[in-house]
């Protein structure tokens, strides 16, 4: 590509790239992807986002396109590379000046001249880091920050590389730029402290995105620049150096105006300056230990004394918290239970963490953090009027504890308890019984206290397993205080059902449940919302392994009623789900009982459905929700099928976008539907057509999937099997091409179970896949489990099947070039050497059945393998016999002879419709309607008299001596 003449053609190119009219917009598109792979575009971009006086808009794009292409065509290996010689040019001209005007434009340029020196640095490109070093020396203040803001980039990317080479290569770097970036570092910083003090805030404001930018590369070198820090004093001085600047930055926070330019880069540079200490103490442990004493006492006066006040704000006592926390927690500074096989540092550690957590600090900073940092301020009382589901949110917000100062706080507490619980527990404990008996109710304070308090004993409930007596505590104080109905009570009302929720999986005993759930209901009741939404953060009791059904059902109908109303009144996704999982673990607690009082659930669910189209979670809670419904619902769930079925439809409808949120509670409601369908219908026969597109996918719902195949079959094979045989065999073949060992034996089972529910029909409708399973069975498929799942295919159709089984081994025979009886006497070897694959009883009974089917028979092959037969007719009988006591005659056990409705105990789920269709099926399977001692008298009966008294003499000789008493002790009686 001519640069001269190809510039104005591209620049012209570019200009439609930023049309908003998608005419003009698509070929100018397409155009630049064609020009993407020739040579010289990446040296036209240059020209052209590098010139200032053509448009922003266009510049822009045109770096963009720029970093783009050096992910896809820098490196040497990648398809249609850029050649060196452009390569070259163009390592040349990104650090020819640094005077980019647009902000935006400069970092996107810092950004891709970052990417190439991933590669090329410093092999390709050793002048780029001197020449960055002699660029931010500078005096003009747009190329020194232009410079500046490059060299940050390079050093963060540089510093990300992990194999051993680049790892030594950035030490190298690091050892030779460091004392220049700290002088760099303390040189901006000395600035702009001058520039604030003498209240020029203007130049402040620059000196101090200087200082940003060079901190942040001294970041990156000192964390990730040396392998043992500690023993540079550069580095160890830039360390305690951080704590000196922090506290000059904290001063200078009091001179700047809240609204000032500087103020919010001030706050930035401190969080900056704590964010170092985080990552070299994460990153060098031991390195950091000569930091621990300093780091705990600038950390602990600055959040739990007065020298704090007034200079601190959030995000910095967040940072602090953190700090303290990640000393506290840290593994590298405890000792091994055996102290002699403890490391020096770790001891070294250890003893400077042991000397500053003495008593009074471990109690100052405890009740800091309960009466100071646990409190709820003006601003959270306020928002629990005006807007109480909000609130809740907030105060329940999942993964922010990093980010956010409360969880931070309760974070920080839970790890100090642990750690200290011996010395704090009488602390906490003083604290509770200062606070017994009544309060004030006029004393707002003294209920934000008690609230606090109690929160920490929720926290620390494992903890305080052993000293709080907290069944008596319920009895005696907690359950009078959720009755107390005053309106400023509500945050105690509110922390006691969240504090007995936190010390119900530690220690409550089952006699008070009834009691709990009186007073959980009197909560719902309560008009108070956040109570209300506060206990379904703690969820109902239902949903711990000590739950009773018989103590709950007198609450049941209440109950459910106050949490659906509680469904409707709220608006807020997160709380709606939240109801919706309460309910759930309601409904799936109590199974079939529920039925009487979902009706009004039912109807409105429909109604929440489609008010939930642009929240996908939501829907995955209604999901959920109707799980755990028709389970409870049983055979009674078909008359959710004009909102089930539709619901089902589009949720594993993989061509619908929302499929990526829902498809896997999609498939497990699927599944659960046709569990407990009383019969199939064709609405419910239609979805089927969705499982083609899923099988394709191969994801990790193949499994559910599968389920919910052998469900249509064990609900209606004939229908199911002939409309969707031909599909389903289709692409049975195309997954087994390429699958894993699990899958193979799933797919495999679906094939099993379907010759189980329609021996004649079924080996016709999958005659494609029975050739592998029979050459699978004669080359010795060397994996056990997809041996013994094709043991059992084969079982079933030579049992059930002789007449199709004799066509199989004909096609097998004509396909292999080989005697058909050659074919069968393999088959019968291995099936013999292999029976030790089998592992089920079933299966087991199922190749002695099978096998004994050959006979009685002429065939010398069949007589040649009649030992072998009779050896798995005996295995089996070990299998199956069982002995009566009083009459000393053997029986098999797996006979069944006539249906019973399964009797589930209160532990068990009562049964499906699916398990009550396998148990009829069962009632039709040979392997439970044959007995298997009968089955052998018969053909051996047979077989003697086809090959009278001395030939059938004859051939029992070829069986063990062994073998033929343990026979006869089992046919005794016949």
């Amino acid at each position: 590509m001519d640069l001269n003449s190809a510039s104005t053609v591209v620049l012209q190119v570019l200009t439609q790239a930023t049309s908003q009219d998608t005419a003009v917009l698509k070929p100018a598109e397409e155009q630049l992807k064609q020009w993407e792979t020739q040579p010289g575009f990446y040296s036209v971009l240059l020209n052209i986002f590098t010139n200032h006086s053509l448009d922003v808009n266009v510049r822009w794009l045109a770096v963009l396109y720029f970093k783009n292409g050096i992910d896809r065509y820098w490196r040497r290996v990648a398809p249609h590379a850029l050649s060196e010689e452009e390569k070259t040019t163009l390592r040349a001209g990104l650090i020819t000046n640094f005077n980019e005007p647009v902000n935006q434009i400069a970092t996107q340029i810092s950004v891709l001249i970052a990417k190439v020196a991933r590669v090329d640095c410093p092999r390709q490109w050793p002048e780029l880091i001197p020449t960055l070093v002699e660029s931010v020396k500078v005096q003009d203040d747009l190329q020194q920050h232009r410079a500046l803001l490059t060299f940050y980039h390079v050093t963060k990317t540089l510093a990300s590389k992990r194999l051993a080479a680049d790892r030594k290569l950035f030490y190298d770097l690091t050892s030779s730029i460091y004392s220049f970036t700290c002088s760099l570092w303390n040189h901006h910083t000395d600035t702009f402290l001058q520039q604030i003090c003498s209240g020029d805030e203007a130049a402040a404001a620059n000196s101090l995105e200087r200082t940003l930018l060079s901190l942040k590369v001294l970041r990156k070198l000192t964390v990730h620049g040396f392998v043992e820090p500690h023993w540079n004093a550069e580095v160890m001085g830039f360390l305690h150096a951080v704590f000196e600047r922090l506290k000059q930055f904290l001063q200078c926070s009091r001179n700047i105006r809240a609204e000032s330019i500087c103020r919010d880069r001030l706050e930035k540079t401190i969080i900056l300056f704590t964010k170092v200490l985080l990552d070299f103490l994460d990153q060098h442990p031991f390195s950091f230990t000569a930091l621990i004493q300093r780091a705990l006492e600038f950390s602990v006066s600055y959040v739990f004394t007065e020298a704090g006040e007034g200079v601190v704000f959030e995000q910095f006592i967040v940072q602090c918290m953190n700090l303290i926390k990640m000393i506290v927690k840290n593994y590298a500074y405890k000792p091994s239970k055996n102290i002699e096989d403890s490391s020096r540092e770790t001891l070294e550690a250890h003893k400077i963490k042991t000397a500053f957590f003495t008593y009074p600090t471990l109690m100052e900073i405890c009740r800091r953090l309960v009466t100071h940092y646990f409190l709820l301020t003006k601003e959270e009382l306020t928002m629990w009027e005006e807007d109480p589901e909000s609130f809740t949110v907030e105060e329940t917000g999942g993964d922010s504890w990093k980010y956010s100062l409360r969880p931070c706080t309760e974070v920080l507490f839970i790890d100090i308890f642990h750690e200290y619980n011996q010395t704090l527990t009488p602390v906490l404990l003083e604290m509770v019984h200062s606070l017994q008996g009544s309060t004030n109710m006029e004393n707002t304070n003294a209920i934000l206290i008690k609230d606090a308090v109690y929160n920490a004993v929720g926290l620390a409930a494992y903890e305080l397993f052993d000293s709080v007596d907290f069944d008596q505590w319920f009895k005696n104080q907690l359950l009078a205080e959720l009755q107390v109905s005053h309106d400023r009570y509500k945050p105690i009302r509110r922390r006691v059902i969240w504090l007995i929720g936190q010390w119900i999986s530690v220690k409550f005993k089952s006699d008070l449940r009834p009691v709990l759930y009186e007073a959980i209901r009197n909560l719902l009741q309560d008009r108070d919302l956040v109570s209300q939404l506060f206990f379904l953060n703690v969820y109902l009791p239902v949903d711990d392994f000590e739950f009773r059904t018989d103590q709950f059902l007198p609450y049941l109908e209440s109950m459910f009623t106050l949490l659906f109303q509680l469904l409707q009144e709220v608006t807020q996704c997160d709380t709606k789900m939240h109801v919706l999982h309460v309910l759930s673990c309601v409904i799936e607690r109590v199974n079939m009982q529920i039925r009487p009082y979902v009706g009004c659930l039912v109807q409105y669910l429909p109604l929440l459905w489609k008010q939930s189209e642009e929240h996908n979670m939501l829907r995955c809670a209604i999901l959920t929700t109707l799980i755990h419904l028709v389970q409870g619902l049983g055979a009674d769930s078909k008359n959710l099928y004009p909102f089930l079925l539709p619901v089902i439809q589009l949720s594993t409808d993989v061509s619908q976008p929302p499929h990526v949120y829902l498809l896997e509670d999609g498939l497990e409601l699927w599944l659960v539907t046709l569990e407990n369908s009383p019969c199939l219908t064709p609405e419910l026969l239609r979805i089927f057509q969705n499982m083609s597109a899923l099988l394709e996918l191969s994801s990790e719902n193949l499994k559910n999937c599968f389920k919910i195949i052998n469900a249509y079959i064990f609900l209606s094979s004939s229908e199911f099997l002939q409309t969707y045989a031909v599909d389903l065999c289709r692409s049975f073949c195309e997954l087994l091409k390429d699958i894993t060992t699990e899958g193979q034996v799933q797919v495999l089972k679906v094939v099993e179970n379907v010759l189980k529910v329609n021996p004649l029909l079924g080996p016709q409708m999958f005659q494609p896949l029975l050739p592998s399973v029979f050459r699978g069975i004669i080359d010795g498929e060397r994996y056990p489990v997809v041996m013994s799942t094709y043991l059992g295919i084969m079982g079933r159709v030579l049992l059930q099947n002789a007449r199709f089984f004799s066509l199989l081994l004909s096609q097998m025979a004509c396909e292999l070039g080989q005697e058909l009886d050659q074919i069968l006497g393999n088959m019968i070897e291995m099936w013999v050497d292999r029976m030790d694959n089998i592992t089920q009883p079933e299966r087991r009974k199922l190749s002695a059945l099978a096998l004994l089917s050959l006979l009685p028979s002429l065939n010398s092959v069949i007589q040649d393998k009649f030992c072998g037969i009779i050896n798995i007719s005996v295995e089996g009988l070990h299998d199956v016999m069982t002995e009566d006591s009083e009459t000393g005659t053997y029986k098999d056990c797996m006979l069944m002879s006539h249906f019973e409705e399964p009797k589930a105990t209160e532990d068990e789920e009562p049964p499906t419709e699916q398990d009550k269709r396998k148990k009829m099926l069962a009632l039709k399977d040979p392997v439970h309607t044959v007995s298997l001692q009968q089955f052998i008298y018969e053909k051996l009966k047979a077989q003697q008299e086809l090959l009278g008294e001395q030939g059938f003499h004859a051939l029992m000789e070829t069986v063990d001596t062994e073998i033929v008493a343990q026979l006869q002790e089992f046919l005794q009686g016949f």
